[in-house]
């Protein structure tokens, strides 16, 4: 049946388990023992598909970035031609993954020098380097300093975090109207100098 949804394999069952649990206790008490009892399969499963808890992490995240990613060629190819409409529908779509997959919020926010020299491939910068990427394009083709476009990323990305993060507390309602609102002040601030 062509709607059916696809089975999930029991690496990719392994992984969601491992998000939610990292999600629950940090990847510091992560425990592959509390994994493979919440995916109900051998305490050995884990270390069969991912050695140790480095590299079912370093798995977890490259899950998360793969996700990301995939999401990220969906906006852009959805979204306008100009730098401008491709960054502020980039930026609102990210707000509306950060929204719609909280549990996915603490792997691209994650902050871990020892697991980023471990695994320096699994690339978890690669979630602002877009953004960057996007506001240095359009700020270098209206001719905006270097400094201002440092700026702009910052105020950008703000507005990425702190929207996403006034929907999750439920301060602003998660909706299209206010969504509007988010998209509006982030365009807008491209207007300014």
């Amino acid at each position: 049946m062509p709607n059916e949804p696809k089975r999930r394999s029991k690496r990719e069952e392994l992984i969601i388990a491992g998000l939610e649990e990292i999600n629950r206790c940090g990847i510091t008490n992560f425990s592959l023992r509390s994994v493979a009892q919440k995916a109900g399969v051998s305490c050995a499963a884990p270390a069969k598909h991912f050695g140790d808890k480095h590299g079912f992490v370093a798995a977890i995240i490259e899950y998360v970035n793969a996700q990301w990613n995939e999401e990220q060629q969906r906006i852009l190819s959805e979204s306008g031609e100009s730098t401008r409409e491709r960054l502020v529908a980039f930026s609102v779509g990210y707000i509306k993954f950060l929204v719609e997959k909280p549990h996915f919020r603490s792997i691209l926010m994650l902050k871990d020098d020892e697991l980023d020299q471990e695994f320096p491939a699994i690339g978890r910068g690669k979630t602002t380097k877009l953004t960057l990427d996007l506001v240095d394009k359009y700020c270098s083709e209206v001719g905006m300093d270097k400094e201002t476009r440092l700026r702009k990323f910052y105020i950008v990305r703000s507005l990425i975090y702190g929207a996403s993060l006034m929907f999750d507390n439920k301060e602003l309602p998660y909706n299209e109207k206010v969504l509007e609102i988010v998209r509006q002040s982030i365009d807008r601030e491209f207007d300014l100098a």
